[in-house]
């Protein structure tokens, strides 16, 4: 093995989760991305499966929910993909290299690559990307770029970015939706938020955008120019939109769909439908999207500001419980921010609040808010976040637990429009319950919920609790530009020491999300997030 080769095989063992932040002297230079075994895929067959809920758009370099992600990521690949071990694979970049000072990264492109409409992808459409798009719309490329101060081009098919200060986390943050790359010849010069392609999208995907058709179906078909030889293996992907829960375990259960990801289906369906021998439902493929519930508390509220009455909080809910019976044993208890499926940043080693319902109550005495002669010590308005049943059900779980403890808890169901407005335009909010993903490295899901510079009045999830602390600051901006791994990790594990202790959020439990599809699908798990993943390998045992 030559030196080469061997830089290269440590940069592919090394660059997930926080080992990314090593800087490599020579390039990663594996040029295909690995996958599981294909022998015997049979190709052809449509895909027939679910997004709920509806995608409000499918503009994902302004917008990342999920519903969007799960559509556009068939349609644009990214710069690079990662495998279930958080690992990058090659997509657009067939390789890249990092400066000893971890200033300048060099992408080289792969060739061959052309959008649906027929351009050549090349490097001006990194180029625009990087210099417009993530600037100024993505909302996670432009915290991870920050420091970036320019981008060349010397040929078709390289890009250089060159940064202000090391940047380690972009090595994590280079996939379809953190960093994502759009048609220059489509863009360059429009008004971009109301570009007409942002609904009819044109990428560098295994599958074209053919039609949708609101509140019914998303159509797309086989891009036939696709880069990658013989991929992809379906035909096309039908997303058929359907709202209700019970009409999804339906639809699954009889076939009119075969493919559901994020917990499609009631955690009882999803075990019924577990015992069928033509399904399969499966927690897998979900690391890098370790998503974790929490309680927003606002601390700008003259109660929720003291850290005895949040503390009181947490040692009031009975999370176990809450898991068991709420979440149907689909989740498990949070320790802190960072989930425990990120195994290289996660520590379990923080401040913990278990449940103590005498302890809460001592805490609340002590805090100054003892019972009064109608038995509440204070009122509180708690608005969960209008997900669904089980966001709702979680609610009531905790009205239930804070009620008897003495506070008096008005839950309030309010639609998406008026909840977001509510919270993250307008901090008119005492208690909201919500959820967020880590991604592959805290500083890209993580970061934003407690960093002060992050506030952004009227952006959703971005510190809305109003936490400001010196300490946290120093520990996250000194990871953002840490070259050593091992030093890396170390300040994330302090940082969620003093998170833990402060409880900016109150951090309640990790879901454990799964999907559904027919038994004769190959290859779903192959992702570090069934949410974007391409579906250019995925393929039907038998014709569909």
């Amino acid at each position: 093995m030559d030196r080469r080769e061997l830089f290269g095989l440590g940069g592919a063992l090394l660059a997930g989760g926080a080992l990314g932040s090593l800087f490599p002297r020579e390039a990663h230079a594996l040029t295909e991305a690995p996958v599981p075994a294909v022998e015997n895929a049979r190709a052809g067959g449509t895909l027939d499966a679910v997004v709920h809920p509806e995608p409000p758009t499918l503009a994902f370099f302004m917008n990342t929910a999920t519903p969007t992600r799960a559509v556009v990521s068939k349609i644009f690949d990214g710069l690079v993909d990662y495998g279930p071990d958080l690992k990058p694979r090659p997509q657009l970049a067939e390789s890249w290299e990092t400066s000893a000072d971890g200033l300048t990264w060099t992408l080289k492109l792969r060739k061959g690559a052309f959008w649906h409409d027929g351009t050549p992808f090349t490097s001006a459409d990194v180029q625009f990307s990087a210099e417009v798009v993530w600037r100024r719309y993505a909302p996670t490329a432009k915290r991870i770029f920050q420091y970036l101060t320019k981008v060349e081009v010397p040929d078709a098919h390289t890009a250089v970015l060159t940064l202000s200060k090391p940047t380690p986390v972009i090595i994590n943050a280079l996939d379809v939706v953190a960093a994502p790359v759009l048609p220059r010849h489509l863009y360059e010069g429009t008004d971009i938020p109301n570009n007409p392609y942002n609904n009819k999208p044109v990428g560098t995907g295994p599958f074209v955008f053919k039609e949708w058709a609101r509140g019914s179906h998303i159509r797309l078909e086989r891009f036939d120019r696709y880069w990658q030889s013989g991929r992809p293996f379906l035909d096309g992907i039908l997303w058929k939109i359907i709202p209700d829960v019970s009409g999804r375990a339906n639809a699954l259960e009889t076939g009119l769909v075969q493919y559901g990801e994020r917990n499609p289906v009631t955690f009882a369906d999803a075990d019924r439908l577990a015992k069928s021998d033509k399904l399969v439902v499966n927690k897998d493929g979900y690391n890098g999207f370790a998503g974790w519930l929490w309680l927003i508390p606002n601390l700008r509220h003259p109660i929720l500001g003291q850290l005895k009455v949040r503390q009181a909080i947490l040692h009031a809910i009975n999370r176990d419980l809450l898991v068991k019976t709420v979440w149907g044993g689909y989740a498990t208890p949070a320790t802190g921010p960072v989930s425990s499926l990120l195994k290289t940043f996660y520590t379990p080693d923080t401040p913990q609040y278990p449940y103590d319902r005498k302890k809460a109550e001592a805490l609340l005495d002590e805090a100054g808010f003892p019972k009064q002669a109608d038995g509440w010590r204070f009122k509180l308005n708690h608005d969960f976040i209008p997900f669904g049943d089980d966001y709702r059900r979680t609610g009531e779980f905790v009205r239930q637990a804070l009620r008897a403890v003495g506070i008096d808890v008005t839950l309030r169901g309010l639609d998406l429009a008026a909840w977001t407005k509510n919270v993250f335009a307008e901090y008119n909010f005492d208690l909201v319950s919500s959820w967020g993903i880590n991604w592959q490295d805290p500083q890209i899901g993580v970061e934003q919920h407690y960093w002060s510079k992050a506030e952004a009045k009227g952006t959703p999830w971005f510190n809305a609790s109003g936490y400001a602390r010196p300490e946290a600051d120093k520990l996250l901006e000194a990871a953002q530009t840490e070259t050593d791994p091992a030093r890396r990790v170390a300040i994330y594990h302090d940082f969620q020491k003093l998170a833990q202790a402060d409880l900016g959020l109150l951090n309640i439990l990790e879901f454990r999300w799964f999907g559904v599809w027919d038994a004769r699908l190959r290859n779903v798990t192959n992702t570090f997030n069934h949410s974007q993943s391409n579906f250019a390998h995925v393929w039907f045992e038998q014709s569909a």
